[in-house]
């Protein structure tokens, strides 16, 4: 098989997981008890746009293979409005924040590599973790934060944990990067570093 066809079919398989995990993604907002306010759908919907819209001013260049886009918090949005998937631990192990500019190079044997490129304004904020929906949230300034589940393994995250999350400095996000973890039963402090495997 040639290289071009075997980058095809790898591409096609990483868009179909894409795929596969926002199917996953909607069927649990379907199945949660709590239904979305209209106001809450219009905070989700504006900030797509505003993603889709920051990745149309980026580029791909076919030749080479390389595609910029925007981290929506657990993808890559490119400027043709399509998810590259992110490994969960190289989003973590990075601190990705949404709205942050990512440029994606495909090799010729297929391999995704990712590199920050545009990284927006951030502040830190301290908040807990909690369960909601079955899932691990971080509730921070009167705002719940969804958080990459390979961060909080790593730090071996419990509920009631306090963590340190990174977010956009001036926009709301409905995701937010581990930054560290203070564990409630000790108060040790554990911190992302370079051991994180990707």
């Amino acid at each position: 098989m040639s290289n071009q066809k075997q980058i095809d079919l790898d591409f096609l398989r990483q868009m179909l997981q894409s795929a596969e995990r926002s199917i996953q993604s909607a069927m649990r907002l379907l199945d949660d008890k709590k239904e979305l306010t209209s106001a809450e759908i219009k905070q989700l919907e504006k900030r797509d746009n505003e993603f889709k819209k920051k990745a149309k001013k980026l580029s791909i260049l076919e030749k080479d293979k390389i595609i910029e886009g925007v981290f929506d918090g657990q993808n890559m949005i490119g400027p043709d409005e399509k998810q590259y998937p992110i490994p969960a631990n190289y989003a973590s192990k990075s601190k990705l924040v949404e709205g942050d500019v990512l440029k994606l190079t495909i090799a010729a044997d297929g391999t995704f590599m990712y590199k920050q490129i545009g990284p927006i304004e951030r502040k830190k904020i301290i908040g807990t973790i909690i369960k909601e929906d079955g899932e691990m949230k971080v509730n921070a300034e009167n705002k719940k934060y969804k958080v990459l589940t390979a961060s909080l393994t790593y730090f071996k995250a419990e509920e009631g944990d306090q963590v340190t999350i990174i977010v956009p400095k001036d926009k709301e996000s409905t995701w937010a990067a581990v930054e560290n973890v203070i564990k409630k039963s000790n108060g040790d402090v554990a911190k992302l570093d370079d051991d994180l495997d990707i």
